[in-house]
Formats: structure tokens, C-alpha cells, sequence
């Protein structure tokens, strides 16, 4: 049912996920809540994230926030076109992208490549409505 009412209102199913990854009390990002929420172990974050281990010591660093917030620029991209968080999540960390080396989204973000990965999210809804 739940995955029903995320598929009605993409928008807020990612409004929701944003939520749940705020640190308490702070005005940040949790690497330790998106490191669940993605399924990984908080080392394997910084990976994900394209920044050194060491950087997640520090979970305020602008660095750090920064390529945390362009992983979920593209998670919410993909979720509001398929109208389903989780199936995003997976897609984001799983699918081989053939116009991009076979890599994944989260390997091009990692790499610096958020843009081409909006681009392509954006062709994918261009064809599918137009």
C-alpha cells in the first residue's frame, strides 16, 4: 500500500525521504541515515559519495553535504519519473547506464558527472511523454 501511495505523489515520497535524512537538530544531511537509506555501510558512503573516507568524520563538511546533495538531486529526479522511491534507489545504484560506459548514476555522480545523469533521466521522461 505504501508503495501505492509513493507512486500517487512522487513529490512526496521524496519530500519524505529529504525528512528522514536530516541529522537532528541540525541543518544537515546524516550520512549515517542516507548510508541506510541506500543500503551500504557509512565507509561505503564515501565511496558512493566520490570523497575519502576520512571525509565523513566530519558529517558538516561543505564537501561532504555538497556531494550529498547532488546524490539525492538525481534519487529525486529518479523518482519523481518512475513515481516509486525504492525502485529509484535501486535503479540509481544498480543500472548500468549503456550511453555512459556501462557505469551506474551513482558512479557518475561519485565522478563528478551529476549533469549527464540529469540528462539522461530527462531524455528517458522526454521519450516517455513526448
Amino acid at each position: 500500500m505504501a508503495a501505492t501511495a509513493q507512486r500517487l505523489d512522487p513529490q512526496a515520497a521524496v519530500s519524505g525521504f529529504v525528512a528522514s535524512l536530516q541529522e537532528p537538530r541540525t541543518p544537515y544531511i546524516s550520512p549515517k541515515r542516507f548510508s541506510e537509506a541506500l543500503g551500504v555501510q557509512v565507509s561505503g558512503l564515501a565511496s558512493l559519495a566520490g570523497v575519502h573516507r576520512n571525509t565523513l568524520r566530519n558529517p558538516g563538511s561543505e564537501r561532504l553535504q555538497g556531494k550529498l546533495r547532488e546524490m539525492l538531486k538525481a534519487i529525486a529526479a529518479a523518482t519523481l519519473l518512475t513515481g516509486d522511491l525504492q525502485a529509484a534507489l535501486y535503479w540509481y545504484r544498480n543500472e548500468p547506464i549503456a550511453d555512459y560506459g556501462h557505469k551506474t548514476a551513482a558512479e557518475l555522480v561519485a565522478e563528478g558527472h551529476l549533469e549527464a545523469v540529469l540528462a539522461f533521466i530527462e531524455d528517458l521522461e522526454n521519450g516517455a511523454t513526448g
